[in-house]
């Protein structure tokens, strides 16, 4: 990955820190509640319950979002992200407590929703600020460099969170301390942000209505609009939202082996180690993306990247994921997560090179929602039919179908080839632009 240029940069290693700092404490949050809630000897999880966790915790805040996200393209992005992160800490605690205590429900999916939905948000403000510090040439690696080691960082939070719910204990009290544990991130975050100057981030101009109520209310037609006719986006979200699908079928089932299936192979671990062990795996996947997806594009084109990335989590999904092992379910989910990631960092350039800064964080926002409705859905409709055990071939398959119908749809909605020029890319745009 061609990242010289970009550490070079002052504000981009900050908003780089700032994003660092905060996915470290979304990690660490969402393992310490998902220890809490799935691998609670203390408490007790079916299928309908992991679904309605998730849909909670995500179809609010998807409904939102859009609207949301018009604030991104009207207010000061610093300030919103010191303050998101400021408060999201706030409900941090408040969730820990609500652990602590033994609360399950909606009491504790509330203050879990609160602290996912302004995470969202934050991310979302960070992706749209990119442009900002980091110069066209570069975004690609750029934006590479973040959103790999963002993820990864994740991942090291939710291993700080096994860790610490090793030492803390398994039942409701620990679980509340481990989670609480997430709001140094989260402050550290803000702290971080709050170092840059005013308007660095944008948006540089508004075009939005004066009536501010007004402004955000049409945040999600003005994302719709925007991703509808910018091809290169509205064809790479179509592959990912099938992605995203498949994704929430196999991590249902993935949980329910884990549970209730899967034993113990040698030093790989079952139960909530195992999912460590599947972060694990799927942060090498997101690592090797990083490193690759720039060079992958630089000499096959972004139709053909996004073609052959499909392909192989479809043929992962079939020829891993169906011998429902634990040493092909950790093998799986590292090559469906490679897969995927390359995907999304095609997809994410051509938002951020291809839509304009002043509805840039409306089509982020419509993106994210976007993401959580279709992961919810496959979630939903999984549940309604899997075994309490997760051993459903047949959900697996349909997974995979699912990659196929995004290669369809993507070639649908992507235009034929024609010669462009930008600054720093290469030289025939095959419909996915831009291209690194």
């Amino acid at each position: 990955m061609r990242t010289a240029c970009a550490r070079c940069i002052p504000e981009y290693r900050r908003l780089l820190a700032t994003r660092l700092t905060s996915q470290w404490g979304d990690g660490l949050f969402q393992a310490g509640l998902a220890g809490a809630v799935l691998f609670n000897p203390e408490r007790q999880a079916d299928p309908a319950a992991i679904a309605a966790g998730f849909a909670v915790l995500l179809l609010p805040y998807s409904v939102i979002g859009p609207f949301a996200g018009a604030l991104l393209d009207r207010w000061d992005r610093k300030k919103v992200i010191v303050a998101a992160n400021i408060s999201r800490a706030a409900f941090v605690l408040f969730t820990a407590l609500a652990v602590g205590a033994g609360l399950s429900g909606l009491p504790l999916y509330i203050s879990a929703l609160v602290v996912m939905g302004i995470g969202r948000f934050v991310g979302s403000g960070l992706s749209a600020a990119l442009p900002h510090v980091v110069d066209e040439d570069h975004l690609v690696e750029a934006n590479a460099l973040a959103t790999t080691a963002g993820a990864i960082t994740s991942v090291v939070g939710a291993a700080c969170a096994i860790g610490f719910r090793t030492l803390l204990g398994a039942g409701d009290g620990g679980s509340g301390w481990t989670t609480s544990i997430a709001v140094t991130g989260m402050l550290t975050s803000a702290f971080i942000a709050s170092r840059f100057k005013a308007g660095v981030l944008g948006p540089d101009e508004v075009d939005e209505p004066p009536n501010a109520v007004r402004a955000v209310a049409r945040g999600l037609l003005d994302g719709a609009k925007a991703t509808w006719h910018t091809p290169s986006v509205r064809a790479g979200l179509a592959a990912l939202l099938a992605h995203r699908a498949a994704f929430g079928i196999s991590l249902m089932v993935t949980l329910l082996l884990m549970r209730y299936s899967l034993q113990d192979v040698g030093i790989l671990k079952a139960g909530i180690g195992g999912l460590g062990e599947v972060a694990v795996a799927g942060g090498a996947g997101i690592l090797l993306a990083g490193v690759l997806t720039d060079r992958i594009v630089d000499r096959f084109g972004v139709k053909t990247t996004i073609c052959g990335a499909l392909l192989l989590a479809t043929a992962a999904q079939i020829g891993l994921g169906l011998p429902m092992t634990l040493p092909t379910v950790l093998a799986a989910g590292f090559v469906i997560i490679f897969a995927g990631q390359i995907v999304k960092l095609c997809v994410d350039t051509a938002v951020q090179h291809d839509i304009g800064d002043e509805v840039r964080g409306r089509v982020f926002s419509l993106y994210d929602t976007l993401f959580n409705v279709a992961m919810v859905t496959a979630v939903s409709i999984t549940a309604t039919v899997v075994p309490l055990d997760g051993r459903s071939p047949g959900l697996l398959i349909t997974a995979a179908g699912l990659y196929l119908v995004g290669l369809t749809a993507y070639l649908v909605l992507l235009p034929r080839k024609r010669q462009v020029q930008h600054p720093g890319l290469v030289r025939e745009d095959d419909g996915g632009h831009p291209i690194g």
